[in-house]
């Protein structure tokens, strides 16, 4: 799900800024601007995918013309791709069982086969991801 959200940076004394996500209630910060555009995305993500676990629904973001900010404020949009978020920070592994002819394992087994690397490319392909590495056979 790709989605932007509007943010209100507050430029604190020391240099950096305080993040509010209104339509989250989120708060975070950033050494400057950037980080603290990094660490909003960060915190959406974060928020987004755990709220999805808990199988809560996730708020639409407002319009950012519908964001009231005070004169030093800066308000902007962060977008998000919550599933490209999701597989870059949940790497938890899960145990599958699997069945497979018994000649199949036998052949597998002897030419070395790692057979959770193996499922783990087919399926990738089968639901068009493409960012993983190809398997080389070894010798």
């Amino acid at each position: 799900m790709k989605v932007a959200y509007p943010i209100i940076l507050t430029p604190v004394q020391d240099g950096s800024y305080a993040v509010q996500v209104p339509d989250l209630d989120i708060h975070t910060q950033g050494k400057d601007i950037a980080d603290a555009m990094y660490m909003s995305r960060d915190a959406i993500g974060m928020w987004i995918c755990y709220e999805q676990d808990e199988g809560r629904a996730i708020p639409a973001p407002d319009k950012i013309t519908n964001i009231k900010v005070e004169q030093d404020e800066i308000k902007t949009l962060i977008d998000i791709d919550t599933d490209e978020y999701r597989r870059a920070h949940d790497n938890r592994t899960i145990r599958k069982n699997l069945t497979l002819p018994s000649w199949l394992n036998d052949r597998a087994e002897k030419a070395g086969v790692n057979f959770s690397q193996i499922l783990q490319v087919g399926l990738k392909n089968y639901l068009d991801i493409y960012e993983q590495k190809r398997i080389t056979k070894q010798p």
